[in-house]
């Protein structure tokens, strides 16, 4: 490990007093202090920000020649470790990846001597990061752009594996250094990648976490069993979450299944005579009994009670059933 407050301390002793003071207070590099803004330091030297920004590229020029050679190991093990990461890395976690949380300031300032490193500032979508080469961030951007389109056309979560083909450069690890950088897209720890708004992505609270376990399990669960699988939820949290959830839809005596799957809510009559009406035509028990359980978990026997509702059904003359 490099002693990288030392190596910034010699690098900087070369300049004059204000240059070394100004890039000090631009960096951070005096001890517990904080990156200063241009206006700041224009203010206190009675110059305009402009020329402060005029100070900083001419020392860092200056600064250039003598680190590249001095500390080469230093850009050698920096280079090294973007590598690792397929040639891009979100800027928090490339310097942490470089050395301690006290050494942050001086890394990112050793890393801006380096010409063979690219840095692109924070905007709405993208956060800051740090390349290799410009080559690199094209090939991000480009990346990113193309999974933002698959996913508003899916509408649905993608596996990383599809990512990987329609990629600019065909690798994992770079797909992943990419997707780092979105601040719209996430890859989940299985390998998942969705927009970070979506519960199957990011769930919040009891609804989405149950949403995502009928999603996983494929059936209908009773909400004691929900419950129980999800863990610290107490039963009738659960009973009252999914009650108030449109994505539900009680089936049965306390039996959630998911609406996307086809089930009708209401209660079994309302179902029949959905049914009906839709059919607009007269129908057997047997065709309504069929159809009422693709949607409803319910005994035969308690659809055929409800058939005898006078009140909404009327029978024909050949035993068919018509709502009213």
């Amino acid at each position: 490990m490099f002693d990288y407050r030392q190596i910034s301390t010699n690098i900087v002793s070369k300049l004059p007093d204000r240059t070394r003071d100004i890039i000090s207070r631009r960096f951070g590099l005096n001890q517990e202090s904080k990156k200063e803004s241009l206006e700041a330091i224009g203010i206190d030297y009675g110059i305009t920000r402009e020329r402060v920004r005029q100070i900083e590229q001419d020392a860092i020029k200056k600064m250039q020649r003598g680190a590249e050679e001095e500390y080469q190991p230093v850009f050698d093990v920096f280079r090294e470790q973007m590598i690792s990461f397929g040639g891009i890395k979100k800027e928090d976690e490339y310097i942490k990846s470089l050395g301690k949380l006290e050494d942050y300031n001086y890394i990112s300032f050793l890393l801006s001597l380096n010409n063979s490193f690219y840095r692109s500032s924070e905007s709405k979508d993208i956060y800051s990061f740090w390349a290799i080469d410009q080559n690199s961030f094209n090939n991000a951007q480009e990346t990113i752009k193309r999974i933002h389109q698959i996913l508003s056309e899916s509408r649905k979560p993608i596996k990383i594996e599809h990512c990987i083909n329609i990629a600019p450069v065909k690798a994992s690890k770079k797909v992943n250094s990419y997707l780092d950088l979105s601040k719209k897209i996430h890859l989940t720890p299985d390998g998942v990648i969705g927009f970070k708004n979506w519960p199957e992505i990011n769930p919040r609270g009891t609804k989405d976490k149950a949403y995502l376990l009928l999603r996983k399990k494929g059936k209908a669960l009773h909400f004691r069993e929900i419950a129980k699988l999800l863990g610290n939820h107490s039963e009738q949290t659960v009973h009252n979450e999914l009650i108030k959830d449109e994505r539900f839809v009680l089936v049965g005596r306390g039996i959630y299944a998911l609406k996307e799957w086809g089930y009708e809510p209401g209660d079994v009559k309302d179902v029949i005579k959905k049914i009906l009406l839709i059919e607009g035509k007269p129908m057997t028990k047997e065709e309504i009994t069929a159809r009422v359980l693709e949607k409803r978990i319910v005994k035969k026997n308690t659809i055929i009670q409800n058939l005898c509702n006078k009140d909404y059904f009327e029978r024909t003359s050949d035993g068919k059933y018509l709502a009213k």
